[in-house]
């Protein structure tokens, strides 16, 4: 007798969520790109249903973001486009930027005295509130992602988050 077509999962089988999996777009690296990916992200995350509360969704699009930001002011001479990547799992979000700038920034550090660069601080800070992870590797072919992961509040599962962006497309190699 059919079941009408469903598949069922084998013992032991994790099954994912409606909502997971990974998104990526790129966009020119110009300043009307910032909120364009932040629009894109939120719609996406919405669209997707997941489940994602108010602060920790203000969070997310703050980093975008920031990370949208940096890679157009900082890496848009030789970056001319970035890629955005969204990726969401039983349990945690997560975003990335790309460039090809291979400037690679002081471990997310700000200098005290400079009157900019306040952004991947607060990428950090934003971060480590919600109990994720954040940081910069360089890609093979010289530039960089800049990644941040977030657990969903209230969600729990066996898979835990990725500790970097899985960028098929972009080759990574180890950070020096």
């Amino acid at each position: 007798m059919s079941d009408g077509g469903s598949l069922r999962p084998e013992p032991g089988q994790v099954v994912p969520a409606a909502y997971e999996g990974t998104w990526k777009f790129d966009a020119p690296a110009l300043d009307s790109s910032v909120p364009q990916s932040r629009h894109a992200v939120r719609d996406l995350l919405v669209r997707r249903r997941v489940p994602i509360g108010d602060d920790l969704l203000q969070g997310v699009l703050l980093i975008v973001s920031e990370l949208v930001t940096n890679a157009v002011r900082h890496a848009g001479v030789l970056s001319p486009e970035i890629g955005v990547e969204l990726s969401v799992g039983a349990g945690w979000v997560r975003v990335a930027v790309r460039d090809q700038h291979p400037y690679r920034p002081k471990a997310l550090q700000a200098d005290e005295e400079e009157t900019g660069g306040r952004g991947l601080l607060l990428v950090k800070a934003i971060t480590n509130e919600a109990g994720g992870a954040c940081d910069v590797q360089h890609t093979v072919d010289g530039g960089k992602v800049i990644w941040a992961s977030l657990p969903l509040a209230g969600v729990t599962s066996p898979r835990t988050a990725p500790s970097a962006p899985g960028w098929p497309a972009w080759p990574r190699r180890a950070p020096s």
